[in-house]
């Protein structure tokens, strides 16, 4: 049984496209996950920004996804849950990636 997870795409004021996750990402949704990623980017190498500020928890499929993307693309933006940061800096993704904390919510 897949882990419930909502995808929602948009763009920014300035045309970057944007991947919105709430929920969890792992391996029973990484396929509509890396599919909402690759849609969104069009095909073309420019900037994305992905927002997983809503998710609170994110599997090494997860963080393989954004890896991948990171080097497809120039310039990915990542906007993480703080229970996530760390997850995010040991795993050096922030080290490819612009990597931001969203703001603490009590959802």
């Amino acid at each position: 049984m897949a882990t419930q997870l909502t995808l929602n795409t948009a763009r920014d004021a300035d045309g970057t496209p944007r991947v919105i996750a709430t929920g969890e990402i792992d391996l029973s949704n990484i396929d509509r996950f890396t599919q909402a990623l690759t849609t969104a980017s069009g095909g073309t190498r420019g900037p994305i920004t992905i927002d997983i500020g809503a998710v609170r928890y994110i599997d090494s499929a997860g963080i393989n996804a954004l890896f991948d993307h990171a080097v497809a693309v120039d310039g990915l933006h990542v906007i993480v849950h703080p229970f996530l940061i760390r997850v995010i800096t040991i795993s050096g993704l922030d080290k490819l990636a612009s990597v931001e904390t969203a703001p603490a919510s009590d959802a």
